[in-house]
């Protein structure tokens, strides 16, 4: 893998855990190489994994629309910032950069990023693995709200496990090197 998208949230969140999770996930791609695509912030989780990478003297390329400059507050020390028009335009650059995909805690935002990741790995647009880092049970209810799913018959079990967790940086990593499509 050359490089991993990370979606995650422009807020900390209220425990120190999520940026510290988000740190040490920066640091562990740049450590192995791996660079590093994300929403082009400086602030919240985002500005933690970018920061952590630089640090350990990785590639970290961000991807931001013009109209979200100011109010993401743009990261400034890039290896790479690539400006779009459209969060539509946003996804599709991140995709095509990225070799897999990683969640991190976040909101709306993080969330229809990574809904839109496996929903593209379901329909078969690209092969690339995608995943939760499920820091301190993060998305607990959303995975027992996938496995529902499931049960009722709305997302068969092959795609459902196609969606990678984990709850340690380590592990997802891993995961995400050693995936293969069922």
């Amino acid at each position: 893998m050359n490089r991993i998208c990370v979606f995650s949230g422009s807020s900390t969140g209220v425990l120190d855990e999520y940026a510290h999770t988000a740190a040490s996930l920066g640091r562990e791609l740049a450590r192995r190489g791996i660079g590093v695509v994300y929403g082009g912030a400086s602030i919240g989780l985002m500005g933690c994994v970018a920061d952590a990478a630089l640090e350990e003297g990785g590639e970290v390329i961000g991807v931001i629309p013009e109209a979200l400059m100011i109010k993401e507050v743009v990261h400034s020390n890039l290896t790479d910032l690539r400006v779009v028009d459209s969060m539509h335009e946003r996804k599709a650059l991140m995709e095509s950069l990225s070799d897999g995909f990683i969640a991190l805690p976040g909101g709306y935002g993080t969330l229809e990023e990574i809904a839109e990741m496996i929903t593209w790995l379901q329909l078969g647009f690209h092969s690339k693995p995608c995943g939760l880092l499920d820091v301190n049970g993060y998305y607990a209810h959303l995975i027992g709200f996938l496995d529902h799913a499931v049960d009722q018959g709305f997302l068969k079990r092959k795609h459902r496990d196609k969606l990678l967790v984990a709850d340690t940086v380590e592990g997802m990593v891993r995961a995400l090197g050693e995936f293969r499509l069922p």
